[in-house]
């Protein structure tokens, strides 16, 4: 094969590998596309500095793979756990571009109009939330609301709804100081005001969970 053609044909078949395994865990695919991509990498450098282009695509994958691989198994744990718990409710769990784990919380399960206080539905969210959380792992919660009311209304109303969360989070046993809060208020919309459905979306809580980065 030629030298050129190596890195391309790594990132392919890393590309390839996810298209046919559709039941790969987030894990995986992480160190599916690292490998992949180190592969390639690899072998770039290996050809620009005389080496085997062949040699360096296996120390490349070997790299990627760790690199591609940050997502850890205790955080697919988590992310399987949320969303076996959320199934059918409209809570949207999902994996950030920069590895967190994020959990949407609508209206329905999280705040009526003009409070801040979470409903009882929300509890059981919250308590697998909790359950089982690593001490060393962050926690940052961000409320919203939506276009009903002035700034001077819905900025704190949005900080309260992130507090209420952190303060029942409190209750299960992870500790406030790992816990970080911010209102967005009415500005950051996933979803048109001027709808009932669409207010009720707005009126929400996201809740992320990220782990320390490494130590160098």
């Amino acid at each position: 094969m030629h030298e050129r053609l190596r890195p391309i044909t790594s990132v392919a078949l890393a590309a390839a590998l996810l298209t046919g395994c559709a039941n790969m865990s987030e894990r995986q695919k992480g160190t599916a596309i690292g490998a992949g991509v180190g592969a390639g990498v690899g072998a770039v450098l290996s050809s620009a500095t005389g080496g085997k282009a062949g040699t360096g695509a296996v120390v490349g994958g070997a790299i990627g793979a760790v690199a591609g691989n940050l997502w850890s198994k205790r955080m697919e744990e988590k992310r399987a756990a949320m969303q076996q718990a959320t199934q059918g409710t409209g809570i949207d769990v999902s994996r950030t571009a920069d590895n967190q784990l994020k959990v949407n919380v609508p209206s329905d399960f999280s705040f009526d109009v003009g409070r801040a206080a979470i409903k009882p539905a929300m509890r059981p969210v919250l308590d697998q939330f909790a359950a089982g959380l690593d001490p060393a792992m962050r926690v940052r919660i961000v409320g919203h609301t939506d276009s009903t009311g002035s700034d001077a209304i819905n900025n704190p109303l949005s900080i309260e709804r992130a507090q209420s969360v952190r303060d029942y989070l409190a209750t299960r046993g992870v500790a406030p100081a790992l816990v970080e809060t911010e209102g967005r208020g009415s500005h950051e919309p996933v979803a048109d005001n001027a709808s009932e459905a669409g207010r009720a979306q707005n009126r929400r809580v996201e809740i992320f969970l990220r782990e320390p980065a490494p130590q160098g």
